[in-house]
């Protein structure tokens, strides 16, 4: 069997753009034929898979799942909006939801599970199904939320499919209430965070330099009115009190209502099952946030491919 040098993996590699372990066990399958490799690799979907990693993923789906007392929230890009009604797509994010929900957030232990149906890791059938659609695809994000007692409720808006949309929430709601009591609520707590996207549930579970740096862009902006500093105060508290209303769930007018605060909302809800309840935790996805999209020009593509 001839040798597999490092050169040999690295030419591979230029040529194909395949990981390194990929292109190491393409040589050996072929005997350190670097052409047999290539179209080893091309027959494995993991050339035309690297061809594509440098594409922009922005578009996708957000998939939720829950189990009563648990949930878990992925998100999956891939290059066009297209590709969100293909069902298998869709079947991959669903699955890899529901394993998302057993091994929680960390991307590489979920890229790493073993994909239902002997198909392999979740990492090696994203790989096939780029082959296969012809897109990028990245698997972006998971989180996952649990109560020991209570109900973790999910919310999808846009929705392409059961479960699967372009903004995804879970609220954890703790409680001894009857779930089914809890169930209503939950929905409608995740529907306001879709609405309204809260940055923390308390006013102290802000991020204490974000409430500083706002404390001081409106000092800086109420002394500019030229008003005495004691003045300039209460006006930086006046507005601050605005910015928690703004930023904190339970500080948030519930847009379920149109009327009530989101605290007072839950007070009364509580009341209604006869027990308290909590707002453990949320979280919520919307779908390509953060990504930077390319700017294209269709017309100069077009001449630049007619040598224009």
């Amino acid at each position: 069997m001839a040798e597999i040098t490092a050169a040999m993996v690295k030419t591979l590699r230029d040529k194909t753009g395949a990981g390194m372990m990929d292109c190491k066990k393409a040589l050996t399958e072929t005997g350190g034929d670097v052409e047999g490799a290539v179209d080893w690799l091309r027959k494995k979907g993991l050339a035309a898979a690297a061809k594509k990693a440098g594409r922009v993923a922005a578009e996708g789906l957000v998939g939720a799942v829950t189990d009563r007392t648990r949930g878990a929230l992925v998100e999956v890009n891939a290059e066009t909006d297209f590709v969100a009604r293909n069902e298998t797509f869709q079947g991959f994010v669903r699955t890899v939801a529901g394993l998302a929900m057993e091994m929680g957030g960390d991307l590489d232990a979920l890229g790493a599970t073993a994909y239902p149906g002997g198909a392999g890791t979740v990492a090696s059938q994203l790989t096939d199904l780029i082959g296969k659609i012809g897109e990028n695809m990245a698997l972006r994000r998971a989180a996952t939320l649990s109560v020991s007692q209570g109900i973790v409720s999910a919310y999808i808006h846009n929705r392409t499919a059961s479960g699967l949309g372009k903004i995804g929430v879970l609220v954890a709601l703790e409680s001894a209430a009857d779930p089914a009591k809890l169930a209503a609520l939950g929905r409608q707590l995740a529907m306001h965070v879709a609405a309204a996207a809260p940055q923390a549930i308390e006013i102290a579970d802000l991020d204490p330099a974000a409430v500083e740096r706002e404390r001081n862009v409106l000092s800086e902006q109420a002394r500019a009115s030229g008003k005495p500093e004691n003045v300039v105060e209460k006006m930086v508290e006046g507005r601050l009190r605005k910015f928690y209303q703004d930023v904190c769930l339970m500080e948030q007018t519930f847009v379920i209502d149109g009327e009530s605060k989101v605290g007072k909302a839950i007070e009364r809800a509580a009341a209604d099952v006869g027990a308290p309840i909590k707002i453990a935790d949320f979280v919520c996805y919307r779908l390509g946030e953060g990504i930077e999209r390319e700017e294209s020009d269709f017309a100069a593509e077009v001449a630049a491919q007619l040598g224009r």
